[in-house]
């Protein structure tokens, strides 16, 4: 049984998607997937394409909301759990678009809390790295830790996840297939 509110953190590559995936999967409910990536160059082109046709067939529902996750959780049934890949990237796509952060953050809450069903929000933790050199990635970065920090305080469950090895930082999680 998952909570309300699963959490998901890990760096670049290291097994947080797949371990939210099958975390999704173990609630026995229809997936929802909600793909956060915008295409911006031809790598980012190709890796949406290859999540795509990973899923494809997979029983997955994708729902593509770089920005409006807030309002796909709003149309969420009941019957359903949903994985949102990636509050990194729906993070970015704010920054990127000079809107309010802290709105933002509060209407993805408030959309989480009120979600008809069990959600799942893959992050990355980016603070282990050295200091950025530039003002917009220091803005970011510490923008994301405070997103991380807002959606772990509303989680249930909070998994970091380590060279594909998940570690419990609160909760506990459910028995899933390896």
């Amino acid at each position: 049984m998952l909570p309300d509110l699963s959490l998901v953190l890990g760096g670049a590559r290291s097994g947080k998607s797949a371990f939210a995936e099958r975390l999704v999967l173990s609630a026995t409910r229809t997936p929802v997937y909600v793909a956060t990536a915008e295409a911006w160059d031809d790598e980012m082109r190709d890796r949406i394409a290859r999540h795509r046709v990973a899923r494809g067939g997979s029983g997955w529902r994708t729902v593509e909301a770089p920005c409006d996750v807030a309002g796909v959780l709003a149309d969420v049934a009941p019957d359903e759990a949903v994985l949102v890949d990636c509050a990194t990237l729906w993070l970015t796509n704010h920054l990127l678009a000079e809107a309010d952060l802290d709105r933002q953050t509060e209407a993805l809450l408030d959309a989480v809390a009120t979600c008809a069903a069990p959600v799942v929000i893959v992050s990355n933790e980016v603070g282990w790295s050295i200091v950025p050199e530039n003002a917009l990635a220091r803005a970011f970065r510490d923008a994301q830790g405070r997103l991380n920090q807002r959606l772990a305080a509303q989680a249930g469950l909070v998994v970091a996840v380590m060279a594909g090895l998940p570690l419990v930082l609160k909760g506990q999680v459910p028995d899933i297939p390896a």
